[in-house]
């Protein structure tokens, strides 16, 4: 896929200076809400929800996902399997895949529009309630390790565009590299030539950010960047809020 995979774009827009916990609080509200009520009339709102969220982020057009061709052969091919099984069948099908594409798009606005720095704070900030809960084993106390599960979450997705990128050089590099014999030809895997390539260069990837993050604190200084809501966030939530009982009440009414 040739796209800006869990990166921010650098554009000034009202969506870009919400704090990060107000768009995974309005991404979560949104799925939760398409899970138990994915009509068409709703989908058909989420998307106009979506579309309007982009504009407002001002995003130019080259952000957009442009998925390989195979990607779309397995959704025609899904189509087709369902296609005997009647017209009830293939429209839950596409309903299936509408779901997945909003969720998809909440997704990737949170990634375009927020720095990655911030999304171990504002993750340890939401799940602040959850420290209050433990339990004692062996007569030690433990609690709820909220901040080391944001650190997870934060180095997961840190990580996961650079994985991209390497396997994109990897992949490059190899269609480079001469063919000598035939027996060469013939003895060759590229699943496990890339497999392999790909395990050497995370593993030298995750010591030299181990190093780093030791020598910059250690791992708490991921999540002890103060970053707190604002009116901006206030409304922006009063408007998911909305747009939520639009669509509670649409359902209610179709």
């Amino acid at each position: 896929m040739s796209s800006v995979i869990l990166r921010e774009v650098p554009v000034d827009s009202p969506v870009h200076r919400l704090w990060a916990g107000t768009k995974m609080i309005a991404a979560f509200a949104i799925s939760v809400l398409l899970m138990f009520m994915p009509s068409w009339p709703v989908l058909g709102i989420g998307i106009a929800f979506l579309v309007a969220v982009w504009i407002s982020a001002r995003l130019p057009l080259g952000t957009l996902p442009r998925f390989p061709w195979w990607f779309w052969l397995g959704i025609a091919i899904g189509a087709l399997i369902n296609l005997p099984v009647g017209g009830a069948a293939v429209l839950r099908y596409a309903n299936v895949m509408v779901f997945g594409f909003i969720l998809l798009g909440a997704s990737f606005l949170i990634a375009w529009t927020t720095p990655m720095g911030e999304i171990a704070p504002a993750l340890a900030k939401l799940g602040a309630p959850l420290r209050r809960i433990g339990w004692t084993r062996k007569g030690v106390r433990h609690r709820v390790p909220v901040d080391e599960w944001a650190v997870v979450v934060a180095l997961t997705l840190r990580g996961l565009p650079l994985l991209l990128e390497e396997l994109r050089i990897l992949r490059a590099a190899r269609k480079l590299r001469p063919k000598d014999s035939l027996l060469h030809r013939s003895a060759e895997n590229p699943l496990v030539d890339i497999l392999t390539a790909s395990m050497a260069v995370s593993s030298r990837r995750a010591g030299e950010l181990g190093e780093a993050i030791t020598t910059r604190g250690g791992t708490g200084e991921l999540t002890a960047r103060p970053s707190d809501p604002g009116r901006g966030d206030v409304i922006a939530l009063s408007i998911v809020g909305a747009v939520c009982a639009l669509c509670i009440g649409i359902d209610l009414l179709f």
